[in-house]
């Protein structure tokens, strides 16, 4: 019998069904914050894109600046597989946890876990435990996924990796072991990750613009450094420091910010917003 792993937030985060879920996720590509058109996944394309950033609150306050992401991704073709990075909010499970074998439901279908490629993680590395308790009620993860099915239908496997731990080793250790296994594989990384939380506008944008610079700037050690210093209470640093050092070792030459809001550019109340980035990492 095939393992299923439920959405946890279909009809919360997201909506429920697959027709109104659709229309959600074309809303938030032609949506006024968004990139202003639907998405069409090319047919050839150079597969440039080595990992995006993506935000991963509600879809009315995060899914036009996730779309940015998943525009640029469509204009590079398909990929086989898509190793997702995500925070643990939860506090179940491993410190770094993946799952290896089954499928990740939502209301747009399953998508299935590519386990040779999970399983050639946690052998590469030495901190990454079979743990699918981690992922239970984990939304960082489950909101990437119907935008992927958007683009791509069930036609590509996942490798999801939770995150507990988000110290700049481990960060490493995992980016440097997903790199090795993905070095000759048509894959994507996308880490999950929205930025600073709660603030008033000024104060997160100037914030985060500073953690931007030095993701741009693919320094995940001046990045990390940042968010202690700063107190910036982006809740996926550790996924981000992980892409950030896997894209290095896969070729990656460029980090380009796609776009920045805030909740507040969504709920106009700017006075304790949350900002959520799209980046795109590209050889």
């Amino acid at each position: 019998m095939v393992k299923v792993r439920r959405p946890c937030q279909a009809g919360a985060f997201y909506e429920g069904t697959s027709d109104a879920l659709k229309r959600q996720i074309e809303k938030c590509f032609t949506d006024k914050l968004g990139p202003g058109e639907l998405p069409e996944v090319a047919k050839t394309a150079p597969r440039e894109v080595i990992g995006l950033i993506c935000p991963h609150a509600g879809y009315m306050f995060s899914g036009p600046v996730a779309a940015h992401a998943y525009y640029r991704l469509a204009l590079d073709g398909k990929p086989d597989v898509v190793v997702i990075f995500g925070p643990n909010h939860t506090g179940y499970g491993s410190g770094l946890a993946v799952m290896n074998e089954g499928v990740w439901r939502t209301p747009l279908g399953d998508v299935e876990i590519d386990g040779e490629i999970a399983n050639q993680i946690v052998h590469e590395s030495r901190t990454v435990d079979i743990d699918d308790s981690a992922h239970s009620y984990e939304h960082s993860i489950e909101v990437q996924l119907p935008f992927l099915q958007y683009l791509y239908g069930s036609g590509f496997k996942i490798v999801p990796i939770c995150f507990l731990m988000q110290d700049l080793s481990s960060a490493r250790e995992v980016g440097q072991a997903v790199a090795k296994v993905l070095l000759d594989k048509k894959a994507v990384i996308i880490a999950s990750s929205d930025m600073t939380h709660y603030e008033p506008q000024e104060s997160a944008e100037r914030k985060d613009k500073k953690a931007l610079e030095a993701i741009e700037a693919m320094d995940e050690a001046r990045f990390q450094s940042i968010i202690e210093a700063h107190n910036i209470t982006a809740c996926g640093h550790g996924p981000i420091a992980a892409l950030i050092t896997a894209a290095k070792i896969l070729g990656g030459r460029e980090a380009k910010l796609l776009c920045y809001k805030t909740s507040g550019d969504v709920t106009g109340d700017y006075s304790s917003v949350v900002g959520y980035a799209a980046v795109c990492f590209m050889k």
